[in-house]
């Protein structure tokens, strides 16, 4: 049984992808190439590793064994990495980073061009999920480090404090909720939305808010991104919700209202999760470091 470090990280990208093409894909690898080796490592065991379907592949008992080693194999050689980079400059290491919605279009950019600029030696792996799935995906291992709003069940993983974040209601300036100081979700259930493309973290979040009420939402269009959401919504197709610094952002050169929603869940607290911050590498304990650090100003307030 000879794995090496490429087949490991092979298996680990199918498993987090759920398809051998994604997973190739993430890896570099060509399909047929990725394919002939997870079949090696079948054959070198005699036994399946993967379920693969219609809907793409899933590891098989004997699969989630090998992941799970996989994933300590590889997190214990990131932590070398780290403490050899302290004595030889030029190793590269990598951080699998998890964000929702608000933080990967608003927080995160400037935070980590700064940090990028300053580690030419650490690569970050930045996929936007929505918050309950970061958090799967953090105690399972697939993911070092990840940002969720606090109002998500959290388990056992530890946290730190990253940005405030609140969400709004953006209408047209000519539309009749733009004279409201502020409004409920449940009293606009009924208005034609601008959505959040398909996969959006924030999207899940309002879908999921609405489906407690016993409703969905209607989308007129759906966009990809809070500032593309504004331009719309400045047409009157429709209302939207996003995070306050893009909204006000988006007001500057946009004729869009900006109105509070009064609902109890939509000021948050962004948080960064790990499993345990001590375990992580010294690649990833220094982004941790970088993203808690003070904010130069933060226009978004908790209350």
């Amino acid at each position: 049984m000879r794995f090496d470090l490429t087949d490991l990280r092979l298996f680990l990208h199918v498993a987090e992808t759920g398809s051998i093409t994604a997973g190739a894909e993430r890896s570099a690898m060509a399909l047929a190439s990725a394919s002939a080796r997870i079949r090696g490592m079948e054959d070198a065991l005699g036994i399946p590793l993967l379920e693969r379907g219609r809907r793409g592949a899933r590891p098989t008992p004997a699969g989630r064994a090998v992941v799970h080693h996989a994933r300590l194999v590889l997190h214990q050689l990131e932590r070398m990495r780290g403490e050899l980079n302290e004595y030889a400059r030029g190793l590269k290491g990598h951080v699998r980073l998890l964000s929702n919605t608000a933080a990967i279009n608003e927080f995160l950019p400037d935070a980590l061009a700064v940090f990028l600029a300053a580690n030419p030696n650490i690569d970050i792996d930045l996929e936007e999920r929505a918050s309950h799935a970061i958090v799967e995906a953090v105690a399972a291992g697939l993911a070092d480090l990840g940002v969720v709003a606090d109002m998500v069940d959290l388990g056992g993983l530890e946290i730190r404090p990253f940005r405030s974040d609140r969400l709004v209601l953006v209408v047209a300036k000519d539309h009749p909720l733009a004279a409201q100081s502020s409004v409920a979700f449940a009293d606009i259930l009924d208005e034609p939305f601008v959505g959040l493309s398909s996969g959006s973290a924030l999207q899940e979040y309002l879908n999921a808010h609405a489906a407690r009420a016993g409703r969905s939402l209607s989308f007129r269009v759906r966009v990809r991104g809070p500032i593309a959401l504004c331009r719309v919504v400045e047409r009157g197709v429709g209302i939207g919700i996003v995070p306050e610094t893009a909204a006000l952002r988006a007001a500057e050169s946009s004729a869009i209202q900006v109105v509070s929603l009064s609902d109890s869940w939509a000021p948050r607290l962004l948080v960064l999760c790990a499993r345990r911050f001590d375990d992580l590498s010294a690649h990833a304990r220094r982004l941790v470091d970088e993203l808690t650090a003070p904010a130069p100003s933060n226009p978004v307030s908790p209350d």
